[in-house]
């Protein structure tokens, strides 16, 4: 009998899942719907623009585009990895997603989210050197050392994953398939589980000080030598330069870091799903919209490329 029932748990493992989503509110699914898909077009748009001018002007071949146009790409998979299913399941009363689905879903979410915590953290000490090491900065930040960093950022995102998206879906789950959220995350699959996740929790609490935390630290780190050498520059035109090269990083750091840190360094018994999920909303569709935006607003360089490449060089923007 006891073999039956541990058979019976496994075959209910390896089903698929309901993701419940904003199923308990109809009336937002369709304006949810309209405005999802209409951020996802805006994401697409704006990283691919980031990523073919960074590509096709010249002027912009420097570590710092070179990082930006690795953060679009990223962007740009984060949200087609996760968008495309919330869409499906805003629009019509079909709410499941396979097993595998939901696997690749999990692995890809949790990789890429590590990656751009690295990856934000790299982008910080690009900054620095372009601020504290302006007359050492080319040799600094040579083609060697930014392809490095940028390989440390996704392998560590990638790896982290490797490591916690296996563990969480082996979960048991004595037969529950309802997923309160709208995509497949980490902190709601957990909630499922019919077993003690201490363990897997203290897990997750020790790698996320290495992918969330020790990043941050770094970032607070830069930017303080970055405002202790902005602070030194005399001439006011030479502090609002500076202000302006970090400032965009800067806003893009605390839209990102803000959602992280509330959904995953908490325990999962003090886990609000009606929080997780429009914190989970913003940071899928909102975040990966509007960093291309922040960048390019009050960017001479990427302003000045776009005219390039429409042919509109003598038209000011």
């Amino acid at each position: 009998m006891r073999l039956q029932v541990m058979e019976k748990e496994n075959t209910s493992s390896f089903e698929g899942f309901i993701l419940v989503g904003f199923s308990d509110r109809p009336h937002l699914e369709l304006i949810l719907f309209v405005v999802v898909l209409s951020f996802y077009l805006l994401t697409l748009l704006g990283n691919v623009t980031i990523i073919l001018l960074s590509a096709l002007d010249s002027r912009l071949h420097t570590p710092m585009y070179f990082f930006l146009a690795n953060l679009s790409f990223l962007d740009m998979c984060f949200t087609t990895g996760s968008i495309p299913q919330m869409l499906y399941n805003l629009w019509g009363p079909d709410k499941t997603i396979s097993y595998v689905g939901c696997a690749i879903q999990l692995y890809f979410v949790l990789a890429l989210g590590g990656v751009e915590c690295v990856l934000l953290a790299v982008m910080a000490y690009d900054r620095y050197a372009a601020v504290c090491k302006p007359l050492h900065y080319t040799v600094i930040m040579h083609p060697r050392l930014c392809g490095q960093l940028a390989s440390v950022a996704w392998l560590s995102g990638f790896g982290n994953s490797l490591i916690m998206a296996p563990q969480t879906l082996m979960l048991p789950r004595c037969g529950h398939r309802r997923v309160d959220h709208f995509l497949c995350e980490m902190p709601a699959l957990i909630g499922m589980a019919c077993v003690d996740t201490m363990a897997l929790e203290a897990l997750a609490f020790a790698l996320a000080i290495f992918i969330i935390l020790a990043p941050l630290i770094l970032i607070l780190i830069s930017y303080g030598y970055i405002a202790r050498a902005v602070l030194r520059i005399k001439s006011a035109a030479g502090r609002k330069k500076a202000f302006n090269t970090c400032s965009s990083h800067l806003i893009v750091v605390s839209l990102f870091y803000g959602t992280i840190i509330y959904m995953y360094l908490q325990p999962a018994n003090t886990y609000s799903q009606d929080q997780g999920k429009f914190l989970t909303l913003f940071y899928t569709i909102v975040t990966p919209s509007v960093n291309p935006l922040i960048y390019t607003l009050r960017n001479k360089d990427v302003k000045e490329a776009i005219k390039k490449v429409l042919g509109k060089g003598s038209i000011d923007v």
